[in-house]
């Protein structure tokens, strides 16, 4: 068995490409269009995971991506449909969250131990960030930031 992607529903493609593209980092690395049934799939892929997840390779042999499900027909999405959170390693955790933060995103569990956060996609999905390595030194104003509603 081997792990391949995870699916999130997505309302607004740009949205969503600015958050995990642009801040997060992420690239794109496949679209289908999917006009008969009336849906869009974009696949991303985090840096690291880049050089095998792009390519004419199987798809079984593909590095794991993010599938973002765009249905063209507007739907309410409630609760990530008993989706838990994506995890991904970072190379500067402060780094990253101090750019999200300044981009308007939540921070709703601070890295206060240099270690491990917890934001929310434009789609309330669950992303925890975790420090590649080591944790970093515990350093303001993280370690002093309260949680920020639900992560």
């Amino acid at each position: 068995m081997k792990y391949l992607h995870t699916m999130v529903r997505i309302t607004d493609v740009d949205k969503s490409l600015h958050f995990y593209c642009d801040l997060l980092g992420m690239k794109e690395v496949r679209r289908i269009e999917a006009e008969q049934g009336r849906f869009t799939l974009i696949f991303l892929a985090a840096s690291d995971d880049l050089a095998t997840a792009e390519g004419e390779m199987d798809s079984t042999d593909r590095a794991p991506c993010l599938e973002l499900t765009y249905n063209w027909d507007p739907e309410e999405y409630g609760g990530g449909r008993n989706f838990g959170h994506l995890a991904y390693a970072v190379d500067d955790i402060y780094g990253l969250c101090q750019k999200l933060m300044d981009a308007g995103v939540t921070i709703n569990r601070p890295p206060r131990d240099g270690r491990m956060a917890f934001v929310r996609s434009p789609d309330n999905i669950s992303l925890e960030l975790l420090q590649k390595g080591t944790a970093l030194e515990p350093a303001e104003p993280w370690l002093s930031m309260q949680n920020t509603g639900e992560w």
